[in-house]
């Protein structure tokens, strides 16, 4: 399935299974409705416990080719620099969250191949297995049990990874077609084709997957084809959004964007009057500064709970957060923006040797761009900053 692709929904519900290779294995609590769907199914037909579990064991084998083929993709993407946070298991496959996409075509199309073809290596090595015990069986009369489910991996591990190589974006063939486009063409521009074509077959398999649904295809029968269809039709329309996002910000730094205008508070002075600036003004997040250093960072969520254990007279520094996510002035915001989503819709502290210069949100960045598409007209072509735009003469 669709790898190392940026998300914003995984994470929820989702619970940590392990960790292989430094990284973190989580399971989403969608997987669960595919064990019952496939348990059911399978239960169902002859009503014998033994094809349950065998349904459930194909399952949890599935997904263990599945993180074998992410971390395909995360091993390599490590060799680049690019660290793998973690992988969320769903029911439509698995998603490698990386903390950046590669920036070289060639890097983006190596990353992208490593997934399929740690499935082909899977089948080759099942393949081999499969004939080395047919012919363990057919020297010594003794058959071993588990050849039929070998059979069924070698399709298994072929299908995967010729889905993942289709060429729509964001499965990995996808990939692999914008790195090729991006050769010639500019990033924004290769990836909206990726984009396009992804959702033109994410359309065909949930037109398939309703077909099969009201038993139009015949004996095919897929309704998952449905979810599939879905699932890239909003991962292909994310990361083109993103990508016009991160070229619309073009190498601005933290510093051209952040707030320097904010309230600051002491650890010394009370809720009750953070309470009033919460209430009087844009901010959710108050920075806590004592003798012109950044100690803590007060939460609207952290105020109000405050406000209702202890009271209006607690200092400040009873309920702050001593560790709190922060950026460098310096830094790209195209790279700070992931951090921004892991934050929660919490702001983002510049910083700067411990002293405080501004404050980044999400706002910040959406309202930058909304003025610069203001001021970029037919006659002004070029994005000006707006801390470089000049003043009219005359």
């Amino acid at each position: 399935m669709p790898g190392f692709m940026r998300r914003y929904f995984v994470m929820r519900w989702s619970w940590k299974i392990g960790k292989v290779a430094g990284i973190g294995i989580h399971l989403h609590a969608t997987f669960l409705v595919l064990l019952a769907w496939v348990g059911v199914d399978a239960f169902s037909e002859r009503r014998q416990w033994g094809d349950l579990f065998e349904g459930w064991g194909f399952i949890l084998a599935l997904f263990c080719i599945v993180v074998l083929h992410e971390l395909g993709h995360a091993l390599t993407a490590r060799r680049f620099g690019i660290r793998t946070r973690d992988i969320t298991l769903l029911p439509i496959g698995g998603v490698a969250r990386l903390e950046r996409l590669p920036e070289e075509p060639r890097q983006e199309m190596l990353v992208a191949l490593a997934g399929p073809a740690v499935n082909l290596a899977l089948a080759v090595l099942f393949f081999a297995t499969l004939c080395g015990a047919r012919e363990f069986a057919r020297l010594t009369g003794v058959q071993i049990d588990g050849a039929p489910f070998l059979a069924t991996l070698i399709w298994v591990n072929l299908g995967l990874a010729f889905f993942n190589l289709l060429p729509a974006f964001p499965m990995d063939g996808g990939r692999v077609l914008r790195a090729f486009l991006a050769r010639r063409l500019n990033y924004a521009r290769a990836t909206n084709i990726a984009a396009a074509i992804g959702q033109f077959l994410a359309l065909l398999m949930g037109f398939a997957g309703l077909c099969s649904l009201f038993g139009l295809l015949g004996s095919f029968s897929n309704p998952f084809l449905m979810l599939i269809g879905l699932f890239v039709w909003l991962a292909a329309g994310q990361e083109a959004s993103h990508v016009r996002m991160k070229s619309a910000l073009g190498g601005l730094t933290v510093s051209q964007v952040m707030i320097t205008q904010f309230h600051a508070v002491s650890p010394r002075e009370p809720l009750g009057w953070a309470a009033q600036l919460l209430l009087t003004g844009w901010q959710q997040d108050f920075p806590v500064v004592e003798s012109g250093r950044l100690v803590g960072v007060l939460t609207r969520g952290a105020l109000v709970d405050g406000l209702a254990q202890r009271g209006p007279q607690t200092p400040i520094a009873e309920v702050m957060a001593r560790q709190f996510p922060s950026v460098s002035p310096g830094q790209r915001v195209e790279d700070a923006l992931p951090r921004l989503r892991d934050a929660q819709g919490r702001s983002l502290m510049v910083v700067n040797d411990g002293q405080l210069l501004g404050i980044l949100a999400g706002g910040t960045v959406g309202d930058y761009l909304l003025v610069q598409g203001a001021l970029r007209g037919p006659s002004q072509p070029q994005k000006c900053p707006l801390g470089l735009a000049q003043r009219p003469t005359g």
